[in-house]
């Protein structure tokens, strides 16, 4: 789709993360189209670490998953823009033009949601890796020795980041807490 476009150069397309990672050791594009489906690595892993990385270079979300769970996500750990693999080749290379300028771009599809959420600052913060493990396991009715056991983890490894789950939602209790995840699209 792009590869016409005289004002664009493809320096390189990768299927999964380390390939990638190892690429923009070398060579750094001005925008990355990232898709969150990736082989090893998935893209809402791999953006905060691409941004600390190679803060200069623009990302942009290049995806079928239109969830509001990764849209936040991903815009919490430095895309500049969403884009829907759905959209014309118009959308896309606007959204290109637009990040590569450092601005934001949001597919026409998901705008008005993402401003929403924006103006509300509804967005939640971001789960380790550790603690989504956790919280699928917790919505699974597993005790906290049972997932310590599990996890290879101590028990109060495990309680402590119940805790974080807990402030992070901003619920009391595990019940409120599994509520808010499937709200907000977590699990």
């Amino acid at each position: 789709m792009l590869g016409h476009h005289s004002d664009i150069e493809i320096i390189g397309a990768y299927q999964e993360s380390t390939s990638l990672l190892r690429a923009l050791q070398t060579d750094q594009p001005d925008v990355l189209l990232l898709d969150i489906q990736m082989q090893g690595q998935m893209g809402d892993e791999l953006a905060p670490e691409l941004h600390r990385l190679y803060p200069e270079v623009m990302i942009l979300v290049l995806t079928n998953l239109e969830h509001r769970y990764y849209i936040r996500s991903m815009l919490q750990h430095g895309v500049k823009g969403y884009v829907l693999k759905s959209s014309d080749e118009q959308v896309l290379l606007e959204a290109i033009k637009t990040v590569a300028r450092g601005k934001e771009y949001f597919d026409p599809v998901i705008r008005k949601q993402v401003l929403q959420e924006q103006k509300n600052n509804s967005f939640f913060p971001s789960l380790t890796r550790r603690e989504k493990e956790i919280l699928k396991m917790l919505t699974s009715n597993y005790s906290s020795q049972e997932i310590a056991d599990h996890l290879c983890l101590s028990k109060r490894t495990v309680e402590n980041h119940r805790t974080h789950l807990l402030q992070k939602l901003d619920v009391k209790n595990s019940a409120s807490l599994i509520h808010k995840a499937m709200e907000l699209g977590l699990i």
